[in-house]
């Protein structure tokens, strides 16, 4: 049997969980809704996030632009998702929702402009 204990991130409240496994069984508790519960296992089984970063601009007005994974990717690939993001150099003008790689390492999410940038 293992225990972990977590905070979870779903809203401002911030439960303390504890989440127990044996066997394939998985309980949790300290949740104040079913969110929470959710985030726990999800959080135990196959961890997820969103990447945000910047990505280099040729001709813009800024030498960088403010980018982002569309969706969350396994926890265990943004070291990769990374190195992706910094092999890339996008060119001006860029808009808010730009697809910058498309389904990135194969994850079926995009990474996205999430500010614009005009050309000098």
């Amino acid at each position: 049997m293992s225990k972990t204990n977590i905070t979870c991130i779903n809203c401002p409240m911030g439960c303390p969980l504890e989440i127990t496994m044996e066997n394939d069984i998985i309980s949790v508790i300290g949740n104040k809704c079913n969110k929470g519960k959710e985030y726990a296992i999800r959080e135990i089984t196959n961890p997820t996030r969103i990447v945000t970063s910047t990505v280099k601009v040729n001709g813009g007005e800024r030498p960088v632009v403010a980018i982002k994974t569309q969706d969350e990717i396994p926890k265990k690939l943004i070291f990769d998702v990374m190195k992706e993001i910094n092999k890339v150099t996008i060119n001006a003008p860029v808009n808010l929702g730009d697809i910058v790689i498309e389904n990135v390492l194969n994850t079926n999410v995009n990474v996205i402009a999430t500010a614009n940038d005009k050309v000098k």
